[in-house]
């Protein structure tokens, strides 16, 4: 009658185990997070010293994740003011990004994959990109086409927006470092 009990706890600690590892490798990129405002990244995802839970996410998504000396990876999904980035509403990218040799910026639906558009715009880059006079950005999300630095969002409604430096001359990887100064604003300006 005792081992009844031992059993059944030893059932519930597995199951809650497996449960909450199968929710961080579909929910999350990993424990070695780097918050900057809206935008987070994960600097050691493509390093020897990622963390499990970082390494299995990468291997479950079969993406092939930035190596640190190669560029770093900033994921947005909410503005500023922590609301999800909606695609049906007008929103705004602006400010100045740290230094690099290249950068890419694009938006996707929830689930990683870009928007179908007739436009076959998804994302820019720094090489492509319209600069205001004093070298900051304004980078516009939007269903509808719009002058400048413009990417449709297919009228969908949640979105993440994925910024992507490469041969950036700086590293969040000690996880000290405060980087909202560095990297864009991200404001919903106009919703349905």
């Amino acid at each position: 009658m005792r081992l009844l009990p031992l059993a059944f706890t030893l059932l519930v600690a597995i199951a809650l185990g497996l449960g909450v590892t199968l929710f961080m490798v579909t929910h999350s990129r990993g424990l070695d997070v780097v918050q900057a405002g809206p935008w987070q990244g994960w600097p050691r995802s493509g390093t020897v010293k990622a963390d499990p839970y970082s390494r299995a996410a990468v291997a479950r998504s079969g993406e092939l994740p930035l190596e640190l000396a190669d560029g770093l990876l900033f994921l947005a999904t909410t503005d500023d003011k922590g609301r999800p980035i909606d695609g049906r509403c007008e929103t705004r990218i602006t400010g100045t990004l740290p230094q690099a040799r290249l950068w890419t910026l694009a938006v996707m639906d929830e689930e990683g994959r870009f928007i179908p558009n007739d436009a076959e715009r998804y994302g820019l880059t720094s090489s492509e990109a319209l600069y205001r006079a004093d070298g900051a950005l304004d980078i516009r999300l939007s269903p509808r086409a719009r002058p400048g630095n413009w990417l449709p969002t297919g009228a969908r409604g949640r979105l993440q927006v994925a910024l992507r430096l490469y041969d950036a001359p700086f590293s969040f990887a000690s996880g000290a470092g405060d980087a909202t100064t560095v990297l864009p604003h991200i404001v919903q300006e106009a919703c349905p």
